[in-house]
């Protein structure tokens, strides 16, 4: 038991870390370890619960930079395909959650990495269709944060404008995630070990945040993120 709390304070200890470092990351770098540690079901609501909470505290130096030109049908989009993510995640057997949630995370993040530009990415229609994948990843694999990535890289938006804006919608898109699929059944000690990790990952994102230069940041959170959506894949693949 012990050690498992050791693990899990560990992986939200480095998913907060790179969520304060980078503006975002927490899911990518967090989901596939804790969906191996606890299982699919309990993995991606924690992260939800904990991607959720990071983002409110971030987001209260920056929510006046926040677009609700592309906001709103972002979240509205989100709201829409929630549900269908919950639903998924209650019919599939483990082995399938973890060969589909492993594939998610490492597709999403080899086109973050490509940069790919979309030209259905742009707009208010690339805003809908952005929301809408990232409200089913998020519900059904706690990764929400890749389709607002490519919507922002096709919208041109530098870093300081897209930090903000993410962090918005992981509020929004995480708080209709929790209500979806409920919060994670975790004990009173052990929720101490997930906000103890927060808080010093938290510590030392910050600390970090103008030491490591930005490209690097960004290398390491999707690298940590692939390495772990393949494992993912692997253990799934494995299972059925």
């Amino acid at each position: 038991m012990i050690t498992t709390d050791l693990l899990l304070a560990g992986i939200v200890l480095l998913g907060s870390s790179v969520q304060w470092l980078t503006g975002m990351g927490f899911a990518l770098v967090a989901v596939p370890a804790l969906v191996l540690l606890l299982g699919p079901a309990e993995g991606v609501v924690l992260a939800n619960c904990a991607a959720g909470a990071i983002s409110i505290v971030g987001l209260a130096g920056g929510w006046r930079r926040v677009r609700p030109a592309a906001m709103v049908p972002l979240c509205a989009a989100a709201a829409c395909t929630v549900p269908a993510g919950a639903w998924l995640t209650q019919q599939l057997p483990e082995p399938v959650l973890l060969l589909a949630m492993g594939g998610l995370v490492t597709a999403a993040v080899l086109l973050v990495m490509r940069g790919a530009r979309v030209p259905a990415l742009r707009g208010t229609k690339g805003a809908v269709a952005a929301g809408a994948v990232g409200g089913f990843m998020n519900s059904a694999a706690g990764v929400g944060g890749p389709p607002v990535s490519l919507y922002a890289v096709n919208a041109g938006w530098t870093v300081r404008e897209f930090v903000p804006n993410a962090q918005f919608y992981g509020v929004i898109v995480n708080a209709f995630s929790v209500a979806a699929n409920g919060v994670p059944r975790l004990g009173g000690d052990r929720w101490g070990w997930v906000v103890g990790a927060m808080v010093v990952g938290a510590v030392i994102g910050r600390g970090l945040a103008g030491r490591i230069p930005e490209r690097h940041a960004r290398l390491l959170v999707l690298s940590l993120a692939l390495g772990g959506g393949v494992t993912a894949v692997g253990k799934g693949a494995w299972g059925l």
